[in-house]
């Protein structure tokens, strides 16, 4: 069975927003009061940034209350702008300047969350790359591993894999349990598509189904349940960090989003490790190189490092042209199976 092609290309995403009257309320990181219900129909929106690094061959996500939360706040009236208002809430809670953000979804599912039900909450979500800093010195504020909260995700080893397979026993069980054979077959269907299987390969792009079909089957611990893994996160905020991560597993098929995760000078292998804890999947190391050598996305700076247990390895730059030059054909890196 053939891989799927990779690339490393960046491009910009847009998205439409309807704006409509807003009403401030804490942000998403703090619990509602509950003695203060907001008048039905009230409705606010919430900034959310899923900000991620690439560190040692894992990715990496900024939290916020002991790894609890993403960095979020209001729309506040004097904010001219969504993205202002993000960047001014990110910096207000971590100290941690955004660089390259782009909108990532608008979620307004009401009873996701333990907001007032009274209160209809837009949450407005960006994806921000960047490389990780040295801890901003704020309680609570620090850099997570994203397979903290999906360990079911990484499938770069045997050990990792099997969470996966672990859950789609209970799954099966739930969908055993529909009321009718027509849902009984979707579910099983479902679990079919998006856990992979004897018919269809694992699809590490599918994160958002897996989460929402565990959230449905109520195994995770934000639907009142634990039988699956990875620590909870408030409100709706691992529902968002899925989104997140599949949005970049895409993103990287196609856009040189990678470029601004990598330090100024690394080895191949370096690259190869981002691209696979991006992906949780594993490269062809072969195919990796003849790849990025026949398209000429990188070049060398002269520089030698010494990575562990190996020879001085080639220390590589990526040539910025690179990004005008592939944004259109793409560059491809298939994944091993």
């Amino acid at each position: 069975m053939h891989a799927p092609s990779w690339h490393l290309l960046r491009g910009r995403l847009t998205h439409t927003y309807h704006a409509m009257p807003l009403h401030p309320h804490p942000p998403a990181s703090a619990a509602p009061a509950a003695s203060a219900s907001a008048p039905t129909g009230t409705v606010t929106a919430e900034l959310i940034a899923v900000l991620v690094a690439v560190t040692d061959g894992d990715p990496r996500v900024l939290t916020v209350e002991d790894a609890a939360a993403l960095p979020s706040g209001p729309f506040e009236p004097g904010q001219h702008s969504l993205q202002a208002g993000l960047r001014t809430w990110v910096e207000r809670q971590t100290h941690h300047p955004l660089g390259y953000v782009e909108q990532l979804y608008t979620f307004a599912d009401p009873g996701r969350s333990t907001q007032d039900p009274a209160l209809r909450a837009i949450s407005i979500s960006y994806l921000g790359l960047t490389r990780e800093a040295r801890p901003s010195g704020f309680t609570g504020v620090g850099w997570q591993s994203w397979y903290r909260y999906f360990p079911w995700e990484d499938q770069r080893a045997p050990d990792t894999a099997a969470t996966a397979e672990a859950l789609t026993g209970a799954l099966h069980a739930w969908a055993d349990a529909a009321p009718d054979a027509a849902l009984r077959y979707d579910r099983q269907r479902r679990i079919a598509i998006n856990f992979g299987g004897a018919t269809h390969p694992w699809n590490e792009e599918l994160v958002l189904q897996r989460y929402e079909a565990l959230w449905e089957a109520g195994l995770v611990a934000e639907a009142g349940g634990t039988g699956a893994p990875g620590q909870p996160m408030a409100h709706d905020h691992r529902r968002i960090l899925a989104t997140g991560i599949a949005r970049l597993r895409g993103k990287i098929k196609y856009r040189p989003v990678v470029f601004e995760l990598m330090p100024p000078w690394f080895s191949l292998g370096q690259l190869q490790r981002a691209v696979e804890a991006l992906a949780g999947r594993r490269l062809h190391k072969q195919n990796f190189r003849r790849l990025i050598e026949q398209q000429a996305l990188v070049e060398e700076t002269g520089g030698v490092a010494t990575e562990t247990g190996g020879r001085p390895a080639k220390l590589y730059r990526f040539r910025r042209a690179v990004v005008v030059e592939r944004a259109v054909a793409g560059t491809k890196l298939p994944l091993a199976r």
